[in-house]
């Protein structure tokens, strides 16, 4: 049986009179891949927050690997294994993808202005520029990249920034806030092929997505947030018929095995 690797407890984040969250209690074992979802304002961004370590909140416990979380600043979060990306991929549009790479190594040497950026360690920013599929655009400039590209290179940066032993060994927990968000349906699919990737690596990986094809087509387990409470954790096929979410979110007539087949349609796509 899978061990739980994060455990949320009672997650609270009050501003003012405003209960962002709620008491959210959820488990996420090591190696699943789950996506967190619900309307706008119903808290996703703000429990990515408080895992990530941008946010403390008003009440709960946060585990990582039986370890509490609770008061470390996102730098030793991701010393531990915890690593984020944001709705807007984050990356330095002057540097070449593998000086992005480069750049965020962690246990590279500090950075000195005399320093060659390609010497630093190298062979390892290419594996990592590889798993992304970004084999064929190390030496592009990433201003020049497509978005679809600009999200993965991101997605190698958050594995990159993570201690070596922990990514070989596939103990990290992977934030993904809106990994698909503003690609087309090819790209989209590539993208969360990627995602499945990672997470049959070992990787824990908890993403928000508002694109139901990204979320019921990839994940292994879909929790449902809504006014900062959660309402719904289960398999996809059990949360796509539950009659609460249906009707205040995904509406009455969704369809589950539609948004299956488009995302088979998407990867066809990706692979021409």
């Amino acid at each position: 049986m899978s061990t739980s690797a994060l455990q949320v407890q009672g997650l609270a984040k009050h501003f003012g009179g405003v209960r962002a969250l709620d008491g959210v209690d959820f488990e996420v074992p090591a190696g699943q891949c789950v996506a967190l979802i619900g309307p706008n304002g119903a808290g996703k961004s703000t429990c990515f927050d408080c895992l990530a370590g941008q946010q403390v909140p008003t009440a709960g416990e946060v585990l990582w690997q039986s370890q509490s979380l609770l008061g470390k600043p996102p730098a030793e979060r991701q010393r531990l294994g915890v690593a984020r990306t944001f709705q807007v991929a984050q990356t330095f549009e002057a540097l070449t993808v593998l000086q992005n790479i480069q750049l965020v190594l962690r246990g590279a040497a500090p950075l000195a202005w005399w320093d060659r950026m390609d010497r630093r360690q190298p062979e390892r920013a290419m594996h990592l520029a590889a798993q992304a599929g970004l084999q064929l655009l190390v030496h592009h400039t990433v201003a020049d990249l497509p978005y679809g590209a600009k999200k993965r290179l991101e997605l190698a940066m958050a594995l990159a920034g993570l201690p070596q032993t922990v990514a070989d060994q596939g103990a990290a927990l992977l934030l993904l806030d809106e990994p698909a968000a503003g690609l087309a349906l090819a790209e989209r699919a590539d993208m969360m092929t990627l995602v499945r990737q990672v997470a049959s690596q070992g990787v824990t990986v908890l993403y928000t997505e508002h694109n139901m094809d990204a979320v019921f087509g990839v994940a292994d387990r879909v929790l449902v947030l809504m006014q900062g409470r959660l309402v719904a954790d289960g398999a996809p096929e059990a949360v796509a018929q539950d009659p609460h979410v249906r009707e205040r979110y995904l509406g009455m007539d969704f369809d589950l095995n539609a948004n299956v087949k488009t995302h088979a349609k998407g990867l066809q796509d990706a692979r021409g």
